[in-house]
């Protein structure tokens, strides 16, 4: 699991259904890969740009207190 992005999403509102309409993909398949990664690239840089985060903050598998810049 990725607890930044989880972070990220909580921080800005966002819902694995709102997110997942954003990637293009179903909220099932969106929880999956939060779960077991596999996220594709394009959803990666969508991601990156909708959390203005770097890949290594983002999907971080230890909760990191203060974001990278």
């Amino acid at each position: 699991m990725f607890p930044n992005l989880e972070a990220e999403q909580a921080r800005n509102g966002h819902t694995n259904e709102f997110t997942a309409i954003k990637l293009g993909i179903t909220r099932q398949t969106f929880e999956k890969r939060k779960k077991s990664g596999g996220f594709r690239l394009e959803e990666i840089n969508v991601l990156m740009s909708m959390y203005g985060d770097n890949f290594t903050y983002l999907f971080s598998e230890e909760s990191v207190t203060v974001k990278a810049s």
